[in-house]
C-alpha cells in the first residue's frame, strides 16, 4: 500500500463559531492529502491536465470521530488501496498532534481523457511510478 502524509494547521475561518472544524472541510483536507501524496510521486495535477488528463471525485466518504478545532496541528495520511485502472481509489486518516484519530474516509476518481470527456486507464506514467 503506497502512503504519504502531509500536515496542515486549522485556520479560523475553517470552524464554525464554538471552533469545530466545519464538516464540508474535510473534503479539502483529503484532496490536500491527495495532491500531496501525488507531489510525492514526482506528478501534479497541472501535469496531468496538461498531459490531457483530468481527475474529478466520483466518490467521497468521511466517518468523523473527534472535533478537530482551531489551530489543531492535523496529520493527513493518504493510502492507495489497490493498482489504478480507469479509477483510483484513496483512504485517508486525520489525527491530531495527541494522535487522536479525527477522521477517517476514502474517495474515488476517475481518469477522464479532457479531450474526449470519456473515461480512460491510468496512464502508463503513473503506474510506472507506483511500480505497477
Amino acid at each position: 500500500m503506497k502512503k504519504s502524509s502531509t500536515k496542515t494547521r486549522v485556520r479560523y475561518s475553517e470552524t464554525d463559531q464554538m471552533g469545530v472544524v466545519y464538516h464540508g472541510n474535510y473534503a479539502q483536507y483529503f484532496e490536500l492529502g491527495r495532491t500531496e501524496w501525488l507531489r510525492n510521486l514526482g506528478v501534479t495535477y497541472k501535469d496531468m491536465e496538461n498531459k490531457g488528463i483530468m481527475l474529478p471525485v466520483i466518490s467521497l466518504t468521511c466517518n468523523f470521530k473527534k472535533s478537530a478545532l482551531y489551530d489543531d496541528m492535523l496529520t493527513i495520511t493518504t493510502f492507495l488501496v489497490k493498482k489504478p485502472m480507469v479509477k483510483i481509489d484513496f483512504i485517508y486518516e486525520i489525527v491530531n498532534e495527541q494522535n487522536e484519530m479525527i477522521c477517517t474516509g476514502n474517495s474515488t476518481l476517475a481518469f477522464i481523457d479532457m479531450k474526449t470527456e470519456k473515461p480512460t486507464r491510468c496512464p502508463d506514467y503513473l503506474l510506472d511510478k507506483l511500480g505497477f
